[in-house]
């Protein structure tokens, strides 16, 4: 599968623009700030209906108009597939597929696979668990349309029970048989969600060892390990043993949004005790495991954006990585980069076709 044209108009910094990308490897090369990373966020927000970088729709068009337009024709299992994302002002956002508006975005999510490995990543490692959690549910999400399901429904109820809370102590008063049926609810997409999260890792693990392994050049022992609440009971028994608290917190503490991923190197906290040549690889590991991952589930080599890669790791990893499309295991990658002629150079060693673009 491979992006063949993109077409941007309004979207962040570009007024009117249009790419023919190559088959196998696209270089976007320029000084900071000229719009490289906004060119593979476009792709992304083809995949995604949403920006990797600034998920505020809105945000995303161009300074000073009123809306923006992304058009790009893939090709998958060798048809041809058009896909718009376009959004105007004080209006909803439209994903269409071949000239028809998809109902939910959620149908749309999987149908192009693809894998962002960015600076921004880091936060993987440095933020909170929401961000780790949004990692797992972004890899399973993309091959199983059931947990992307039972993840919307989950959220769902979790907002309506919170606004209950916050109702019954604005108003001093308590309903427990309304409140009984939001639990019931929360426990039956969170066991779903719990297993599916706990199946994923016992596949994924192994695969992000054996990536890390090659990238390192090492024999450090790393781990991922999965906490969630639901190691200690069933969801709807702790919602129980958890209610005081909620009520008094007005939202609740307890559940599969709480759910959080340990990264662990020698079997301490990477955040804490990792090198920041360990982190990179430990986060190009992963996002090279989601890779691997999506593949075997969807028969499909997902599409590639390197965004910044250089900033990560040094030309011979860069040239390791880029060199993966030579045995076929990679279908397109997109690459930006200051240093036009560092690009060409890796991209050159490599017995494929590319372009490159100099913005």
């Amino acid at each position: 599968m491979h992006i063949e044209t993109l077409s941007l108009v309004n979207y962040k910094n570009f007024e009117s623009q249009v790419f023919d990308f190559d088959s196998k490897i696209n270089c976007f090369v320029g000084a900071n700030g000229i719009g490289k990373t906004n060119a593979l966020d476009a792709i992304y927000h083809l995949a995604f209906g949403k920006s990797y970088f600034n998920p505020i729709a809105i945000q995303n068009i161009k300074h000073g108009e009123d809306f923006f337009v992304i058009d790009g024709n893939f090709i998958k299992h060798n048809k041809d597939e058009r896909i718009v994302v376009s959004l105007k002002r004080g209006q909803k956002k439209v994903i269409k597929r071949n000239g028809k508006a998809y109902e939910k975005f959620s149908e749309h999510i999987g149908f192009i696979p693809l894998v962002i490995i960015s600076p921004a990543d880091r936060d993987l490692i440095l933020e909170g668990s929401d961000v780790r959690r949004k990692f797992m549910d972004s890899v399973i999400s993309q091959s199983d349309k059931v947990y992307l399901n039972a993840l919307i429904a989950y959220n769902k109820v979790l907002s309506q029970r919170n606004a209950l809370l916050k109702y019954f102590a604005l108003n001093n008063t308590f309903n427990a048989d309304t409140l009984a049926i939001y639990d019931e609810q929360l426990h039956t997409h969170g066991k779903e969600i719990f297993q599916k999260r706990h199946s994923f890792l016992e596949t994924f693990i192994p695969i992000f060892k054996s990536r890390y392994n090659v990238i390192s050049q090492s024999n450090e022992n790393i781990d991922i390990k999965y906490k969630s609440d639901l190691f200690n009971g069933e969801l709807n028994d702790l919602l129980k043993e958890h209610l005081n608290k909620d009520k008094a917190l007005q939202y609740t503490s307890v559940g599969i949004h709480k759910d959080d991923l340990t990264f662990l190197i020698e079997d301490y906290p990477i955040k804490k005790f990792g090198s920041q040549g360990q982190q990179k690889s430990f986060l190009i590991a992963l996002k090279l495991a989601q890779f691997d991952f999506i593949k075997q589930q969807s028969g499909v080599s997902p599409i590639l954006l390197l965004d910044d890669i250089f900033d990560k790791l040094d030309e011979n990893r860069v040239a390791q990585i880029v060199g993966l499309v030579d045995d076929e295991h990679f279908g397109q990658i997109f690459i930006s980069d200051t240093h036009p002629e560092r690009t060409e150079a890796v991209v050159k060693q490599i017995h494929q076709t590319y372009k490159l673009f100099k913005l």
